[in-house]
């Protein structure tokens, strides 16, 4: 599920996302190259650089950007917990929630270009599945609603972005391109390329023609269901009125 997930045009050939080829070489006692970190590394500082217009130099995004420094602090910690280790790996975690606000599992599994941005707050759950370029505001939380030693966070797929305090909840799958609403609660599945606001969130907008891969930050373009709820009431209620006109 996973590798079908997380995968794009530019995952690895062998066809796994980029997290499941860290482990593998982790578990197999195989480190990346030094190369290919520092690749990893600057793949990630043009993230932030392409999707934040406040940053104004490199500088600046490796010593003030939490969310970027939350990221790094994961992959130490996810390797080791790949390694089977468990003490460390949560110690590692609950440093970079006290360094950054921001708080991963280190069992979660993130994919590559993953943005968090401002950070704190957030907090994801031991077994979600984060996919590639996925954007992350404030306070969002992917969190689970069952006891069980099962999935049971959610799989975030390619291209999604989750609004400022958007909770997540479940062993659900959040498509590819879609769109969770600031302040939503969302407990049930959502479709690609989908529009998702309110408590419970609920589907405002589906565009059916291709969505591009690259999350955008017009918030102001996404619905507002209540607005929408209330002009719909206020339209019925005009007809009423007018109805009620032409029979007195």
């Amino acid at each position: 599920m996973l590798a079908e997930t997380l995968r794009d045009e530019r995952a690895p050939a062998c066809g796994k996302c980029c997290g499941e080829c860290v482990c593998a070489e982790a578990v197999a006692g195989q480190l990346p190259t030094t190369s290919g970190v520092f690749a990893r590394l600057r793949e990630d500082v043009q993230t932030v650089w392409a999707k934040d217009p406040a940053a104004r130099s490199v500088f600046e995004i490796l010593t003030c950007y939490p969310g970027l420094h939350a990221i790094w602090l994961h992959r130490i910690a996810h390797t080791l917990w790949w390694w089977r280790l468990r003490w460390l790996p949560r110690f590692i975690s609950h440093v970079a929630r006290w360094l950054t606000g921001v708080e991963i599992h280190p069992g979660a599994q993130l994919g590559r270009r993953v943005f968090i941005d401002h950070g704190m707050g957030v907090v994801i759950g031991e077994t979600a599945e984060v996919g590639n370029d996925v954007l992350i505001y404030k306070g969002v939380v992917l969190g689970g609603v069952s006891l069980a030693r099962t999935k049971r966070h959610p799989t975030i797929c390619n291209g999604a972005v989750l609004g400022s305090n958007a909770i997540v909840l479940g062993p659900i799958e959040v498509g590819a391109g879609a769109k969770i609403g600031s302040g939503s609660v969302v407990v049930k599945s959502v479709p690609a390329c989908a529009t998702v606001v309110g408590v419970p969130g609920r589907v405002v907008k589906l565009n059916g023609v291709s969505c591009p891969r690259m999350p955008d930050l017009h918030h102001e373009q996404l619905p507002d269901a209540m607005a929408e709820r209330l002009e719909q009431l206020a339209a019925r209620v005009a007809e009423l009125e007018a109805r009620l006109e032409i029979r007195e």
